[in-house]
Formats: structure tokens, sequence, C-alpha cells
């Protein structure tokens, strides 16, 4: 019986420590992809430092820095909450042990002294030789043997749960130094936090030094997105005159079909065609089965979409507020990039327009009745009718005001906009 319970106590404390050590992998790897994505980060900020001045965009960087800085503290504070549930686990399972091992030796020493007591009567051969008759020599034998081997397993159970009480006093004694050394690495990140946060105030306290350039630069952009506006309206149009001029057209073929004679039957035996009521579609937009399967993956890959420029978010879809009074209402998303950097097609489709925006060019490329814009091009290096496929270079990224790389990304669903990062792999 000890030795099942034995047994069913190591095998529980060893799956309770093998579950934990998955989640505590899981939080190391986790810690190393956020020191990754920060080193990173720290070195576009660098980058971005040596070629522009003090810019909206190093404050998206600083940003991003500090959420993934707090993301490492966090991080760390769920370690240190594993810590602390592996001491209480570890001193809970020294608590137990040690009780078990004092039940082990007090009746350990009850069987010592029963055997003391009566040490006479245990003469291995008196014993037997006392026997009235050959089945109870054997079963007395029988006895004795059963009774060593018990006394033995007492032993054993109390060398090994010893051995098993020590483990767990060094693995309590491990964890309690794993957690100071893991208190002091959370710490130094809080130094490293704290300091990140005054370089932010200082860039913050120099761009509201320019606030009267950085509205200037947001009227600017607002009279362009409604440029891009008017001509994303004026393309949906046309692009449904010509998705309705396909259907009528489709529809009198149709409808000639359906009335032409059949010459191999009689006048007498044609029956007048059944005129086919048109199978209405989610869209006008979508109208041919190639429309349909475009349109149909556009969906289906929600989520899962390349970026269409390597680079750091300048500002998100929707409201924006960059510095005190200064807001931007993004139509889509703004990324910052390398001045010159590939801008390539986040899905298949066909280019309905290219079009020129004072220096710079915009692309447009439908997908069903989804559409992709692309502003803030240097140039482009496709044309209206052309297919493209996704990752296709589609242009190139011009400089904003700032000088900073920048290529703006709107997602439209027919006339409507919708959010990019939804779209997107998650960055």
């Amino acid at each position: 019986m000890q030795k099942i319970i034995f047994t069913a106590v190591c095998t529980l404390f060893f799956n309770l420590l093998s579950f934990a050590q998955v989640n505590k992998d899981e939080l190391q790897k986790q810690r190393q992809q956020l020191k990754k994505e920060i080193e990173e980060t720290e070195r576009v900020l660098n980058e971005t430092k040596k070629t522009t001045k003090e810019n909206v965009g190093q404050l998206s960087l600083i940003n991003k820095r500090l959420d993934l800085q707090g993301n490492v503290i966090e991080n760390i504070s769920g370690q240190l909450k594993f810590i602390d549930s592996d001491i209480f686990k570890s001193q809970k399972e020294v608590n137990k042990l040690s009780r078990i091992l004092d039940t082990l030796k007090q009746e350990y020493a009850k069987s010592m002294v029963y055997a003391y007591k009566n040490r006479n009567s245990y003469d291995f051969l008196n014993f037997i030789f006392s026997s009235s008759n050959f089945n109870d020599a054997i079963k007395r034998i029988t006895y004795l043997k059963s009774y060593r081997t018990y006394r033995e397993q007492q032993g054993e159970n109390i060398v090994r749960t010893q051995q098993l009480l020590q483990q767990r006093i060094n693995e309590l004694s491990g964890n309690k130094q794993k957690k100071n050394i893991t208190l002091k690495e959370k710490n130094k990140e809080l130094t490293v936090l704290e300091k990140q946060q005054n370089e932010k105030e200082k860039i913050v306290s120099k761009l509201k030094g320019r606030q009267k350039e950085l509205t200037a630069q947001i009227t600017n952009k607002r009279k362009q997105d409604a440029r891009i506006r008017g001509m994303i309206n004026t393309m949906i149009k046309k692009e449904i005159a010509i998705a309705n001029e396909k259907a009528r057209l489709k529809a009198l073929v149709d409808a000639r079909n359906n009335t032409k004679p059949d010459n191999n039957s009689n006048a007498a035996n044609t029956k007048p065609a059944v005129k086919k009521v048109p199978r209405k579609t989610e869209s006008v937009l979508v109208t041919s089965d190639a429309d349909k399967l475009l349109d149909a993956n556009f969906e289906r890959n929600k989520g899962s979409l390349p970026w269409p420029a390597d680079g750091f978010i300048l500002s998100r879809f929707g409201p924006n507020v960059l510095v005190d009074r200064v807001q931007y209402d993004n139509p889509g998303v703004s990324i910052g990039t390398a001045v010159g950097a590939t801008v390539k097609a986040v899905f298949d489709g066909e280019v309905t327009l290219v079009n020129s925006m004072d220096d710079k060019q915009v692309v447009f490329i439908k997908h069903g009745k989804y559409f992709t814009v692309y502003s803030n091009l240097s140039s482009a290096n496709v044309q209206r009718g052309q297919t493209v496929k996704t990752g296709q270079s589609v242009g190139r990224a011009g400089a904003n005001d700032d000088g900073q790389g920048e290529v703006d990304l709107i997602i439209m669903k027919e006339n409507n906009n919708v959010n990019p990062e939804q779209w997107l792999r998650r960055k």
C-alpha cells in the first residue's frame, strides 16, 4: 500500500511539472520573439533618425517599441507567476513528503521494536522446527519471507522518500533563486521602459514645436485623400457601367439563343421559348465566373494578405491623434518604408486605373467587388487592363512631406472603405 501511495505521488508531481514546463517554454519563445521585434524596431528607428528630422514616423516607431517593451514586462510577470506557482507546489510537496517520511519512519520503528521484543521467537530454525506439521512449517517460512520483504520495502521507501524530499528541497531553493534573478531582470526592463518613455516625451515636445507644420501636412493629406476618393468614385461608377453593359449584352445573346428556331423539328411541334430569369449576383461588379472565383478567394484570404511593402505602420485606419490637437482620419493604412522600396499587389486582380496626383502615382486594382488602392508611389510599373498576381510589383514608394518613405493602402468593398489591417497578416 505504501509503495502504491509513493508511486501515485511521484506520478502526479511529474505530470504537473510537465504541464507547467510547456507553458514556461511558450513564454520563453514569446519573449525571444518580442526581443527580435524590439531589435528590428530599434534598427529602423535609428535608420530613420539618420535620414530625417523628428517626425510622426519616429513617434510611431517609438510607440511600437514601447508596446513591445510593455509586452516583455508582461511576459516576465507571467514567468514570475509560474515561478511562484512552482515555489508553492514545491513547498507543498516538501511538506507532504516530510509527513510521509515521518509516517514511514514511525512504522519502521514500530516494526523494529516489535522484532526486538520478540527476538527469541524469531530464531529461524527454532521457529521452523517448532511447527506441528509440515504444512505449518511451510506457512511459517512464507510468513518470515513476507515479513522480511515488508521490512526491506519499508527501508527502501524511506530511502526513496528521503531522496525525493531532498530533490524537492533543492528545486524549491532553485526556484527561489530563479525568482530573484527574474525580479532583477524585470526591474532592468522597467528601467529600459522608463528610458523609452523619456525619449517619447522629448520627441513629442519637439513635434509640438512643429504643430503648425504638421497641421499643414495633415491638411494637404486630407486634400489628397479627397482627390483619391473622387478617383475611386469615378472609377467604380465606370466599372459598374461596364458590368451593366456586359450583363445587357449577355442577356441579349441569351434571349437570341432561346428564340432561335430548331431546324430539326417540325414547326407544329415547336414550343414557345421559356424566358430565363437572370440569376441575381451579390454585386453588379461580380458578373463572370472568373469574377466570382476571384471575389470568393479574396474574401477567403481575409487576415492573411501580404503587406504591400516592408516597413512599419505610420498611421492606422480611422482616427489618429498625432500630437495634441493634430488629428487625422485615415481612410486606409499608411506604411513607413524606404524611399524607392518595392510596392507589391496584395492579391491577384486587374488594374483598373493608374493615375497621377501631383508628382506621385496611384494604382487601383479590382478583385471582384473589392478594390485595393496604392498611393504615394514615386512611380508605377503597371497599366490599366493588366492582370497582376499576388506579390507582383506595382510601383515604388515615394517620400512624404517629412522625407520618410511612405505607401498608403486603401481597401474598398464596392465604394465602402474597410480596415486594411483586418485583411493583412498580423504585423
